[in-house]
Parts: structure tokens; sequence; C-alpha cells
């Protein structure tokens, strides 16, 4: 096969739009949209890009594939090294700020999800401005049962910090849909094959009003948050999260070395098999 014959890569991020509506799809279905670095830049532009564009007035994030994201590439992370502490800050911090464009964002921003919806993809969601899911969704941030922190310490603002302390104590990722419907994590609850009509209706729905005032209305409402301290907060998680990665802790180092040697797989089997009474 000629150069000029080898089949251009897929795109990371695919964008499409829908009158009004801007959807954009996670390309990483055999990585189960996992966050690369790749994805997520494209993710910072395809952002930037809807909020500059006038005749977008919604976007809607969801995923190709079997899942709607599964958190972090951890096969970056471990490929990287091992990093001290000021690399660490500098990557935590470049994560956190990333997801917080999304809350910045001038247009109101729908997570639509299937499957799962863990770690730094529960992040994702959790920063979009409503999220609708199919009855086969699963959420969580299991990040502590392998020895690490949350990048974007969101969740104690959607829950409360009672409910939060709860799942992040113990690394659930097992959250059904009905389940997170009830504790407020998600705003609607549809059957999968009804997903994508249910979450445009709802965009297309809010896209009928005037864009300065949704844009005011959304402004206002995080500022409640921001009064709060919200981005202090933020801020002060990735400085803690510094300490947690950098900390000498047995169980991440063990899954980074099975990450290493026998993959990612094998890596998170071992994680789980602690939890599920399952066969190490």
């Amino acid at each position: 096969m000629a150069v000029d014959d080898v089949p251009a890569a897929e795109p990371v991020l695919l964008h499409e739009d829908i009158g009004p509506v801007r959807r954009l799809t996670m390309n990483r279905p055999q990585a189960l949209n996992a966050l690369s670095g790749e994805l997520i830049d494209a993710l910072s532009e395809a952002f930037r890009a809807g909020a500059e564009d006038g005749e977008v007035r919604v976007m809607i994030l969801r995923g190709a594939g079997r899942a709607f994201c599964s958190g972090y590439d951890l096969t970056e992370d471990a490929d990287a090294g091992a990093k001290d502490s000021v690399g660490w800050y500098r990557e935590l911090k470049a994560s956190a700020d990333r997801m917080m464009e999304i809350f910045d964002n001038p247009k109101p921003v729908i997570a639509q999800v299937h499957s799962y919806c863990l770690a730094g993809g529960c992040d994702l969601m959790m920063m979009c401005d409503l999220c609708v899911c199919a009855d086969d969704a699963f959420f969580g941030e299991p990040e502590i049962r392998f020895g690490s922190g949350v990048v974007t310490m969101v969740m104690p603002w959607i829950l409360g910090a009672r409910k939060a302390k709860e799942l992040l104590y113990t690394g659930q990722d097992r959250v059904t849909a009905e389940e997170a419907l009830r504790i407020g994590l998600v705003n609607r609850v549809v059957p999968r094959d009804e997903l994508d009509g249910a979450t445009l209706a709802l965009a297309q729905e809010i896209a009928k009003n005037d864009p300065f005032a949704v844009s005011m209305t959304k402004m206002a409402i995080n500022r409640a948050w921001e009064v709060g301290g919200f981005r202090e907060a933020i801020d002060a998680n990735t400085e803690i999260d510094v300490l947690i990665e950098t900390a000498d802790l047995p169980e991440r180092a063990e899954f980074r070395r099975i990450t290493l040697e026998r993959g990612l797989k094998a890596a998170i089997a071992w994680r789980d098999a602690r939890f599920r009474g399952d066969e190490a």
C-alpha cells in the first residue's frame, strides 16, 4: 500500500450540528472514550468554538461505542513514568482547568450518558450543566481504590458532603442510573434506545429561549457556587491531590506495576478483586 493510500486516523472527537444544537461525540470507543491528552485538547477546542459560534445555542456531549467515558487514560499516566510534585501539580492543575472551561462556557452543555461514566468521565459529566442518561448507565469515582485522588472535586457541590463522602471514601463505581437520579447526580433517565432523542429534545427545548438570557441564567446559577468558594475549593483539591499522588502508597505502586507488566485491564481486575470478591 502506498503512503497516500493509508487511511486517515479517525478523529477523537466528532462534531454534528442539528439546527441550533451542536453534538460532540468522543470517539475513542476502543478505549471506552478514556480521556487522552489528544481528546482533552480536542474537547477544549470544541467547547471554545461552540462558545464563539453565534449559531450554536446548546451543546451535547456523548461517547461513541460501549460507554460514555471510563475516565482519564491511565495507560498514558503509566507510560509517563514517575513525576515529582511539580510535575504532578502542573498535570493536575491543567486537567482541572480544562474541566472548568465547561463550567465557564456561556452555552449550556448537556451530558448524554450511557454505560460507564467513571472517574474523570464522571468529573466531565458533573461539569456539564445537565445530564440525561440511559437506564444502563453506571457512575462512580473509584480513584481511591488504587491509591489515587479525584482530579476535579465537584461531587460535594452537586450531592452535598454526606453523600459525596460515602461515594468517594468507598470508591463506589456501580451507582446505577436510578440511584443517580434519586440522589440528584443526573436530571433524567430514559431507556437506552430513547437516549439520543430524549437528549436532543431537551437541548432543543432550551434552544428555543433567548441565548443571552440562557447564558446569563447559567452565569447567575454558577455564581452561587462561586460565592460559596467553588473555584477556591477546586484549586485546594489540586494541591491536596498532589500530596496523594506523590505519597508512597503501595496500592498505586502495585496498580502501576501491573499496568506496565500486564496491561491496564489486568490492573483494573486486580483493583476490583479486592472489592467484588473475585479471584486476583
